[in-house]
């Protein structure tokens, strides 16, 4: 298992929705029901080997991408103070690969820090558990006055 597909692994195993992961390099992979998806990957923004945020997809299996969203790391954890002298007004998080080896630059983050952030993708999950939950509500019901 790679660095990413590590860290993933923090962030997503405990997800009460995200169901079947498989981690593939900088992503993974779940599904959330029989036609729904999930793409959770590390991405730059704008900055090459700087990993700066997690974008999440929906995916319909039949149709394709349904919606997807951008979580930047300083939106959910700010610009943390370091013990590093040379960051006295603290760092935008992210992963650096240099050389060929990835890790976090500067800072690094705690069991809670994952937890916020996998809150965030569950939350964003969630929206989406909950349509297809009604929906097959829907179905079954239109099944039933049949």
């Amino acid at each position: 298992m790679n660095f990413f597909e590590s860290e993933l692994k923090k962030i997503m195993d405990n997800s009460s929705i995200l169901k079947d992961q498989k981690y593939v390099g900088r992503i993974c992979y779940g599904t959330i029901n029989d036609d729904l998806r999930a793409r959770v990957e590390f991405v730059t923004l704008g900055v090459s080997d700087h990993y700066a945020g997690l974008k999440t997809s929906i995916i319909n299996r039949k149709e394709g991408v349904v919606d997807s969203i951008l979580l930047r790391f300083t939106d959910i954890w700010g610009k943390p103070k370091v013990s590093n002298p040379n960051f006295r007004e603290g760092v935008n998080p992210h992963i650096w690969t240099d050389s060929g080896k990835s890790d976090w630059y500067v800072f690094r983050p705690t069991a809670a820090d994952y937890r916020k952030l996998a809150d965030s993708v569950e939350n964003y999950l969630s929206v989406f558990q909950d349509m297809a939950m009604a929906q097959e509500s829907q179905d079954c019901t239109m099944q039933m006055g049949t």
